[in-house]
């Protein structure tokens, strides 16, 4: 693959200056219009260490208006990092819509290293390619611009950058008998087995070569220029959150959803309540702090009808919890730095530290739900939201985070009640508002959503507890044992 743009290809200094005079003033022109367009790009910059890597990124620096572009490097990863899914220091990184972020190497780097030092083996780093490509593939349908430049220096040149810093040489992962030929050759086959697994049409590389400063900076800027100007040209940003109205079908006469399947009719003695919460309350308390020493994260996010009773049993979660091992966050909606990210953003950047606790009152699947029904997100939209948050919660599950998900249930006559007596007691009113009233209106609509909601994201590592919650007590001692039996399964098996 690299042999094949060894060709000594270069630019004198001075032509380089002459067509750099050019590309200056039309990048920052495309720059402009990427802003009123709303386009959000993202250049990752990766390839063999002495490529000039650096000196390419400060020349983007340059060469844009620097108030519109953000750097990032991941050289080293911080304790906050460490203790929290790889992807989540990458989200947290992404542009805003109308914005540039450059990366240094961005989700590359690990895997191409952590494989050529024989870290990990050919199987997880194909394994990591692919969660690179769906990652990638999900940002570009949101209406995120990738761009990726990979510099390629000839073995040649590498050994002669290597002899000229050493420094470098000193800090370069070990592979091989640890020589910087060796190294040359491990980092090669590793970069060469990602890249040809995560080069796609909508995602392309672009492999420049680097033994010429001029020639690769140039390369640079006329690939930057063509791929700017072609995504204005095609006008191919819509704004995401454009209405579209497609109602939702409606079941036929007799049909049934997995919410008929619940019994409301349970109820607790408010004595055999206290008891059983005394008990339950008590195991939480302990376990919440085994899970702190065993640096086990947990993420229990709540959905279900308006006034089921969400609030209250996160009340009852926390009350024994030692406020310092959790935060609530409530996902209303989306202000304007949340709207201008892919909608999994906000949600990314709430995971919690290892041995610490988010509670989410409403979620990621407002997505599913409300965009849905509201027409708040286009039929494409939410329908591939399904698999984005499959593999969303996939990845999480696999840090080792403890991911609960309760839904829970009330009849529309408990739902009425409860909104009557919001609007007759003082202290509650303000939990009652139209738009409480207008979503009760579409209830049969978000019964339908709810449904799909359920049967396509209930997997094995991330399963729904549905909770019948006309009887407030019964549903909180259902949530709070829940919580204690899957805590108790991650810490102990």
């Amino acid at each position: 693959m690299f042999e094949a743009i060894e060709l000594g290809r270069s630019l004198s200094k001075k032509e380089f200056k002459t067509e750099e005079q050019r590309f200056r003033v039309e990048l920052l022109q495309l720059q402009r219009q990427l802003a009123e367009a709303k386009i959000a790009t993202l250049i990752i910059v990766s390839g063999v260490e002495g490529g000039g890597k650096g000196d390419v990124v400060d020349s983007l620096n340059k060469w844009f208006d620097s108030r519109g572009i953000e750097t990032h490097a991941f050289w080293d990863e911080t304790d906050e990092e460490c203790e929290r899914p790889d992807a989540w220091r990458y989200w947290r990184r992404l542009p805003a819509r109308g914005s540039i972020g450059i990366m240094f190497g961005g989700w590359y780097w690990d895997p191409v290293y952590q494989h050529m030092a024989g870290q990990i083996d050919d199987a997880e780093l194909d394994a990591a390619s692919r969660r690179i490509k769906t990652l990638e593939r999900m940002l570009q349908q949101d209406g995120l611009l990738i761009i990726k430049f990979w510099f390629h220096l000839s073995k040649k040149r590498f050994e002669k950058q290597m002899k000229q810093r050493r420094e470098v040489t000193r800090h370069l992962p070990q592979a091989g008998n640890g020589k910087p030929s060796s190294y040359y050759h491990h980092f090669q086959v590793s970069a060469e087995r990602v890249i040809r697994h995560t080069d796609t049409a909508e995602n392309p590389w672009h492999l420049i070569e680097a033994d010429d400063a001029c020639f690769r900076d140039a390369s640079v800027a006329r690939i930057l220029g063509a791929i700017l100007a072609q995504r204005l040209s095609e006008n191919a940003f819509v704004d995401r959150r454009a209405s579209h109205h497609e109602p939702v079908a409606l079941p036929d006469g007799g049909d049934k959803t997995i919410l008929d399947t619940l019994d409301n009719s349970r109820t607790m003695e408010r004595d055999e309540y206290k008891q059983q919460l005394k008990k339950y309350e008590e195991r939480l308390k302990k376990l919440a702090w085994q899970a702190y020493d065993a640096k086990r994260s947990c993420v229990i996010l709540f959905e279900g009808w308006d006034a089921a009773g969400k609030g209250g049993a996160i009340r009852r979660l926390t009350t024994p919890m030692d406020s310092r091992l959790y935060r609530v966050f409530s996902a209303a909606a989306p202000t304007d730095e949340e709207s201008a990210h892919h909608y999994l953003w906000r949600f990314w950047r709430q995971i919690p530290r290892a041995g610490y606790t988010t509670f989410y009152d409403r979620s990621w699947y407002g997505r599913v739900l409300v965009e849905r029904v509201e027409n708040f997100a286009k039929s494409h939209e939410w329908q591939r939201g399904y698999q984005e948050i499959n593999e969303f919660e996939e990845q999480i599950t696999e840090h080792g985070i403890v991911l609960i998900k309760f839904w829970l249930h009330i009849t529309p006559d408990e739902q009425l009640s409860r909104f009557e007596e919001r609007e007759q007691t003082a202290w509650k009113q303000y939990k009652i508002t139209a738009d409480d009233w207008r979503n009760r209106d579409k209830r049969d609509m978000y019964t339908i959503a709810v449904n799909e909601m359920i049967l396509r994201t209930s997997t094995g590592k991330a399963p729904w507890s549905l909770v019948a919650a006309n009887d407030k007590l019964t549903a909180r001692i259902e949530v709070i044992k829940t919580v204690c039996e899957r805590l108790e399964e991650a810490l102990h098996g």
